[in-house]
């Protein structure tokens, strides 16, 4: 069974680099392309490809704002010549970032990540593994700004998200993360047996939840393991008694 891909990129010489480049790959089809971001996004919405090659800079939108559009979010390479966008890239569960002038063996190596991040038993087929990860199966990891690099943040170490804006603060014991997407988004790749939307601007870690308990005026709160109280919204209530059945 082939894996369906897409490549999105402005410029056709680096689009049919690309398509000549995963011949290498028989369990890649590319099934379509397109040279702006607009584009993007209407042949990713129509084709549904399990993969997108997707650049940065481009006409329209960004490739970061074409990603943030896409109801069903697939795997994601992106292949650019600005290395600025990494951090977003990666925010938004992209696989991988190539850095443009790349050649087989980078891509080759970026292929290998797609097939090494399933995290499944050899003994399950890996086409099996890709098509249940692209279908929105849960993140394991973030990657965050610490100092001048980029580090990967295991999200079972997150305690708590909570919605600042367009932005999303991940609370990693006394450490606080800043995420360029929103916490819907954030929201629909986690664990939804791990982590709960206990109200509309935070999620919290079920691992990390000493208990639920009233505050003085009667509002539900969840206290967690560092001493942090996350409000529950009444709606959430209900929820929260079922979560142990």
């Amino acid at each position: 069974m082939k894996v369906t891909a897409f490549v999105v990129d402005d410029e056709p010489i680096a689009r049919a680099g690309l398509r000549a480049m995963l011949r290498a790959f028989d369990w890649v089809d590319v099934v379509g392309e397109a040279a702006d971001g607009e584009s993007a996004v209407a042949g990713i919405h129509a084709l549904r490809p399990e993969l997108v090659f997707l650049d940065v800079q481009m006409p329209g939108l960004l490739g970061t704002d074409v990603l943030r559009r896409l109801e069903r979010a697939p795997f994601v390479i992106f292949t650019t010549a600005f290395s600025e966008h990494a951090v977003s890239a990666f925010e938004l569960g992209a696989v991988d970032y190539l850095l443009k002038p790349f050649g087989p063996s980078r891509l080759a190596a970026a292929m290998e990540r797609v097939r090494s991040a399933l995290g499944e038993p050899a003994s399950v087929d890996p086409m099996e593994r890709l098509s249940g990860a692209l279908a929105g199966g849960p993140i394991s990891r973030l990657f965050v700004r610490v100092g001048g690099a980029l580090v990967p943040l295991p999200v079972e170490r997150v305690s708590w998200f909570e919605a600042d804006g367009d932005y999303v603060i991940a609370h990693d014991g006394n450490v606080r993360h800043v995420l360029h997407l929103s916490l819907g988004r954030l929201e629909a790749r986690l664990d939804a047996r791990r982590f709960s939307r206990v109200h509309r601007a935070h999620i919290v870690n079920l691992d990390h939840v000493r208990a639920f308990k009233r505050d003085a005026a009667g509002n539900l709160e969840a206290e967690l393991l560092d001493g942090a109280r996350v409000p529950v919204s009444r709606a959430r209530a209900q929820e929260i008694r079922t979560l142990g059945r």
